[in-house]
């Protein structure tokens, strides 16, 4: 036999459990068609051909001359630049979907907090866009005229199109995974996990991580672990200022006097 008082408890639960499942599918579902609207127009211009060659354009730049990339798989010419445009149409519709994540999460938020979560959702997708860019025009070129620099005369570079695509697009992932330091600092200093004189004092501590990180995430060449670890650590100095500005500007407001109230 149930009881009356758990009854009275639950009673009225499922349905807005039942409208939060179905404004998510309704996000879920803007966010897929501003990808799909993305990579459509990709496909016109400048088409998955032109991604492709943009995309391996650091890499053959520094390979022999009359070296190319090569396909050993049958449909991988026409499957690798069709996986290219679609990474490609996320990055141009992230804004997008960063902001249909904010939108669910919105009426949860005290007005105080929605100050907050809007200027972090623009940060994330510039931080983030600004890590691949980085890792395209400087660290891709840098490390392969720095692997072609020691690679045997007697050995004639071709790399798979798929391998480099799988290797530039986790490249591409860390980079831009990376570049998101400032907004986590801000957000576990703003939540109260960590207060800013213990992010102070956690410096030499991320310092050390961060070079860990570069050496397990990043190709065994000095290059590449350089380029990722110092700017996390650059951006991690840049996420403790950013964090007592947002600490200072999203503070509960203070309740009113009486006065204020009578008045």
């Amino acid at each position: 036999m149930s009881d009356p008082k758990t009854d009275d408890e639950l009673a009225g639960t499922e349905a807005p459990f039942v409208s939060h499942l179905v404004e998510l599918r309704d996000r879920l579902i803007r966010a897929a068609i501003a990808v799909g609207i993305a990579f459509g127009a990709l496909c016109l211009w400048p088409g998955p051909s032109g991604l492709y060659d943009l995309l391996a354009a650091p890499l053959v730049a520094h390979l022999p001359k009359g070296a190319t990339l090569i396909a050993t798989n049958v449909i991988s010419p026409i499957l690798v630049p069709l996986k290219i445009t679609l990474m490609a149409a996320f990055m141009v519709a992230l804004p997008i979907v960063l902001y249909q994540v904010w939108a669910f999460v919105a009426p949860g938020l005290y007005s105080h907090e929605k100050k907050m979560v809007l200027p972090l959702v623009v940060s994330s997708t510039v931080l983030f866009i600004a890590g691949v860019a980085f890792c395209y025009f400087l660290v891709i070129p840098g490390m392969s005229q720095f692997i072609q620099a020691f690679a045997p005369t007697s050995i004639t570079a071709a790399p798979d199109i798929e391998q480099y695509f799988g290797f530039v697009l986790t490249l591409f992932l860390v980079f831009g995974i990376a570049f998101e330091v400032p907004v986590a600092v801000v957000v576990l200093a703003r939540i109260g996990v960590v207060t800013i004189d213990q992010l102070r004092k956690f410096r030499g501590y991320f310092i050390v991580g961060a070079f860990v990180v570069a050496a397990v995430v990043t190709p065994p060449d000095v290059i590449s672990q350089l380029a990722l670890a110092i700017p996390m650590c650059i951006l991690y100095e840049i996420g403790i200022v950013a964090a007592q500005f947002f600490i200072k500007n999203t503070q509960v407001p203070e309740a009113q006097p009486e006065a204020d109230k009578t008045a």
